[in-house]
């Protein structure tokens, strides 16, 4: 084992796994976004949307239309920050942070979507095709929280940098 160890650790492949994270979130961000801006997307989540504590409220005040565009484009929005992100910190900050909200937002409508659990199987934690759809945003949250806290160090050393010695950032 730690040759293998040794071996990966020399080969800078475990180097990319900002990058590798941050183009993997640009990718799924322009996907799915590009879902969104079909009514028939938002009517298949319409379980998901219409119960999640964070987005029930988009349907009665933008109609589904409304929602698909709105989701859309807040996807395709911090995926460009996401994107941004590889040569402007504060745009990638802000992407992560937009993207960490997003999964919150998902997350949290997972114990209240309908037929979330198979009672075939005695419910929870048995989970149906609703739950382990969403299920995925865990990991996708973890993703995002990974490159809200580098992008912020990021932009913190950036910061320090720009200040004179013996200055005070806090001022």
């Amino acid at each position: 084992m730690n040759a293998i160890a040794q071996l990966l650790g020399r080969s800078g492949l475990l180097k990319l796994d900002y990058n590798l994270l941050r183009a993997a979130m640009v990718i799924i961000f322009a996907w799915f976004g590009y879902d969104k801006w079909f009514e028939s997307e938002i009517k298949a989540l319409l379980p998901i949307i219409t119960h999640g504590p964070f987005t029930s409220w988009t349907i009665p005040v933008l109609g589904i239309r409304g929602t698909s565009i709105f989701l859309g484009a807040s996807e395709w929005t911090f995926g460009a920050l996401l994107l941004l992100g590889f040569w402007n910190k504060k745009a990638g900050m802000l992407g992560a942070l937009g993207s960490t909200a997003t999964f919150i937002s998902t997350l949290t409508a997972m114990p209240f979507v309908p037929d979330a659990w198979d009672a075939g199987a005695g419910g929870f934690p048995a989970m149906t095709n609703n739950s382990a759809f969403l299920l995925k945003d865990l990991v996708l949250l973890a993703v995002s929280v990974y490159l809200l806290k580098q992008d912020v160090q990021r932009v913190l050393n950036q910061d320090a940098q720009r200040l004179p010695a013996g200055a005070n950032m806090n001022a």
